[in-house]
């Protein structure tokens, strides 16, 4: 079957992506194609210029589910320096070939190809009369980006990266073994293991969902969410250097060791602070779980 497709990076599947992905499925539809999105493994800059590389709002499989949940057919490709390198006719050529594809809808400021930056929207849909696909452009979604999402992630305002994305901003990792501090204290924390590669929220309190594989994937349970590097123990055995992410996961107490956990983040509740004692800790954390529960129970 012939298909229509869009490309790009998709990070986040914020608003704007979604738009885009409306507009593929409306074309498709009126043309009788299959409408399928092309995407890669990494931000482009990991390879080009990693230490410059933003960070990822979220991970290539989970980029690929919620294509897929938009009834698009994701395809996935490893973002190599042969892929840097293509040029726009080039990849209109093997994606039709490949993939037989015969529409290709843009993102308002979407570009691909190694040439594609010099381009504008009249020589895109030139180039591919010349190669036999058709190019249309999607809407502007004034003021949302993905680096504007991850902007607002990193400086903990949760509303705004809400507003943009549609959804709630997420993070993921696997539970690894910690200190258990927060075990003998009243408040068991799963550890998460988070990749470099994904932008991490500020630093503080919040009140999340959790999903944890192999439990309630699609039941997400109430979360309370540190970010921090644990103040109320700097010098102790339990201190931390670098910045951990701990959830409580509230009313659940099982075994979670190598288990994924989704956290959707729903608020911010405070910021991380230096108790004096760890009964003050305790109190705060009380207080926290309280506000979680009623900050979840309101979404």
């Amino acid at each position: 079957m012939d298909k229509a497709a869009t490309i790009g990076s998709f990070d986040g599947m914020h608003r704007g992506h979604l738009k885009v992905l409306e507009v593929l499925k409306e074309e498709s539809g009126r043309r009788g194609l299959l409408p399928m999105a092309i995407t890669f493994d990494r931000h482009p800059l990991e390879l080009i210029a990693p230490e410059r590389a933003p960070g990822n709002l979220m991970t290539a499989e989970r980029k690929i589910e919620l294509i897929s949940d938009s009834d698009v057919v994701p395809i996935l490709l490893p973002f190599t320096e042969q892929l840097r390198n293509t040029r726009v006719c080039d990849w209109l050529r093997y994606i039709r070939v490949k993939y037989d594809v015969r529409l290709v809808v843009l993102g308002y400021d979407n570009t691909f190809g190694s040439d594609g930056r010099d381009l504008t929207f009249k020589e895109y849909v030139e180039i591919g009369e010349a190669t036999g696909v058709e190019i249309v452009c999607a809407p502007e979604v004034e003021g949302i980006s993905s680096s504007a999402v991850r902007k607002a992630v990193k400086e903990g305002d949760i509303p705004s990266a809400i507003r943009m994305l549609g959804h709630l901003p997420e993070l993921e990792g696997r539970v690894a073994s910690g200190f258990k501090v927060g075990r003998e204290i009243g408040f068991p924390t799963a550890n998460l293991q988070v990749s470099p590669r994904l932008v991490k929220p500020l630093a503080g309190v919040y009140a999340a969902y959790a999903h944890i594989e192999g439990f309630n994937e699609n039941s997400p349970l109430p979360a309370m969410v540190n970010i921090g590097v644990r103040p109320t123990f700097d010098g102790t055995a339990t201190s931390s250097l670098t910045s951990t992410v701990e959830a409580h996961i509230i009313g659940f107490d099982e075994d979670l060791y190598g288990k994924k956990i989704r956290l959707e983040f729903a608020s911010r509740l405070r910021d991380e602070r230096r108790f004096d004692s760890v009964d003050d800790l305790r109190r705060q954390l009380n207080k926290d779980r309280e506000a979680a529960i009623q900050c979840l129970s309101k979404a």
